[in-house]
């Protein structure tokens, strides 16, 4: 029985130290209303909208292009975190030739992407 008691007691630090934290967070956050001003006023109470006064409705229709540049980004964000550890690979002895024909195949698959969308005219902004 000594043993369960051994193997949970680290378990029993980590909680207390998640109790804790979630009291000092906790704690902050009281304080914090506590010790604020309360004084609510209609322009305080309406809405901020970067500093223009809402008009209209709330609902806007945004054109999918900006989602497909959007995932267009974020393909080529992934690719440029593949590229930095192929570098340091690639320098490393015996390395060298499978690494670079594995990048020109992985290179050669994002060019047939930005083909296609070129072909599709996702590229075109009008």
């Amino acid at each position: 029985m000594a043993s369960m008691d051994g193997y949970f007691g680290s378990y029993v630090v980590v909680v207390v130290l998640l109790l804790i934290g979630v009291g000092i967070f906790a704690g902050g956050l009281f304080v914090n209303r506590m010790l604020r001003p309360d004084r609510p006023t209609p322009e305080k109470l309406m809405t901020y909208e970067c500093g223009v006064d809402p008009v209209g409705e709330g609902w806007a229709q945004s054109q999918i292009r900006y989602y497909v540049f959007t995932y267009l980004y974020v393909v080529f964000a992934v690719d440029a975190v593949f590229l930095f550890p192929w570098a340091t690979v690639f320098a490393a002895p015996g390395f060298g030739m499978t690494t670079l024909a594995e990048m020109f195949v992985f290179l050669a698959f994002i060019a047939l992407g930005i083909l296609y969308a070129w072909r599709k005219r996702v590229l075109a902004w009008t």
